[in-house]
Parts: C-alpha cells; structure tokens; sequence
C-alpha cells in the first residue's frame, strides 16, 4: 500500500512517559507507523494499551515524549501552541465515545459552531446529509437516539474537511444496530468523500471494515495486518 498511496502521518519511534508514584510509566514504546491518504485504519488493543495514547498524539491532544511526528512532511513533534492550534483546526477532526454535543444548540447548530472555523468548511445542511441526518437537522441532542446524536458528531468533525478523521471508541455506547448505521457513515467518509479515517477500538469485527489493522500491545507495536478485502458495515456481526 505505501507504494500506492499517498503518506500523510508518520510516526517515528515514538515513545510516552508519564510520571507515576513509582517513577516513570511507559504507555507508548518506541512505535513507528505511516497513515496513508484515503484510507480506513483500525488500531486494535486491550484496554491500557496504549491505542488511544497514539490516537492523541496524531490528533495533538497529547505530545510524545521522544521520537518524531511529521504530517505531510511537517515536522509536529514539538509544536508551538500556535502550530497545534492550526493543525488541529485543519487538519484533525474527532469522534468521541461520548458524543460531546451542545444540548442548547439543534443538530444543524453543532455543525454550524465548528464550520466557521474553516474557511474551506462544507456548508453544515452538507455535512448533515452526508451523515443522513437532513430531517433531524432542526432537533435538539435530547430529541435524537444515541446513534443519531454520534451521526452530527460526525458531521461535525467532517465538516472542516480534515485530512484525517480520529475515531476514539465511536460505537462502545451503542449497540449492534446503531453501532452499523454509525459505522456505515465511516465507510461512507473513507469510500466516498476520500477522508481518511484511524480509528480505535477493542472489536476485532470492526476491523474487518479496515484496509489495515495495527495492533498494539503493552505500548507497542504488535503487528499491522493489510486487509485486501474490506467489509462492508452491513456484513458485520459480534
């Protein structure tokens, strides 16, 4: 695949300490990766890993302690708060577990708040109907079912246009049927619109959707594993 495709994140022995009680804690250990462009990624780990830790660094909600973070060939391993402030304006958007809507504000408002952030935005009834939510766009978060509600944080996070999209656990409050209409608008991103999408999570299924699959282990890197044959949400069942 890397001689295909585009490569947008590189991640080069990165490592993360924490300072603990006993000293130091190590959660990411000497991790080295490419994201491609236009692809759906899913990192694999048990809980503690470490899976989320690399999603952060990537999204630059954390930093690394050592190694090198480069995008697009931009070096971010040690960003200014400026730097971090445009790269994550730019280029990241993010999809949380829990969905983080503003209860005062209608679907179409929740885009709207973090469209004009961007001047390359989408309009927010565009990025509500990629997401299939044009008829709940004027509902308040109260009025929407779970899966609806993680849908306009979706769009909210498309909406910029990101190069790159984070996933962080998106369907764990969920279930099986909300989990694959949520899931199919994923694939939607990566397939139609061309974003690509990491996204982390302790289902083995959800991997099957994946043009690759990284896994973690004890803060490293167990093995990434290239899917020639993603599956589609719909064929998903745990």
């Amino acid at each position: 695949m890397s001689d295909k495709k585009k490569v947008i994140v590189t991640l080069n022995n990165v490592s993360r300490e924490y300072n603990s009680g006993d000293g130091k804690l190590e959660a990411l250990k000497n991790i080295s990766l490419e994201i491609y462009e236009k692809e759906f990624v899913v990192i694999l780990g048990e809980s503690g890993c470490g899976k989320t830790t690399v999603l952060n660094i990537i999204g630059g909600m954390d930093h690394l302690t050592t190694g090198e973070l480069k995008v697009e060939g931009n070096d971010y391993s040690h960003p200014t708060p400026q730097e971090l402030t445009e790269y994550r304006r730019h280029y990241i958007g993010f999809v949380f577990q829990d969905y983080h809507l503003m209860p005062n504000l209608t679907a179409k408002e929740n885009v709207e708040f973090i469209s004009v952030l961007s001047e390359s935005s989408m309009s927010p009834d565009e990025a509500i109907a990629v997401v299939g939510l044009s008829d709940r766009a004027g509902n308040y978060p109260a009025q929407l079912s779970g899966g609806q509600q993680q849908r306009v944080s979706i769009a909210r996070a498309i909406c910029k246009r990101p190069k790159l999209i984070l996933a962080d656990e998106p369907t764990a409050a969920l279930d099986y049927s909300t989990s694959i209409e949520v899931l199919s608008v994923f694939e939607r991103i990566v397939r139609e619109e061309g974003t690509t999408v990491v996204m982390v999570t302790h289902n083995n299924e959800i991997a099957k959707m994946a043009d690759r699959i990284i896994k973690i282990k004890d803060g490293q890197l167990d093995s990434i594993v290239e899917n020639s044959s993603p599956a589609s949400a719909s064929s998903l069942v745990w």
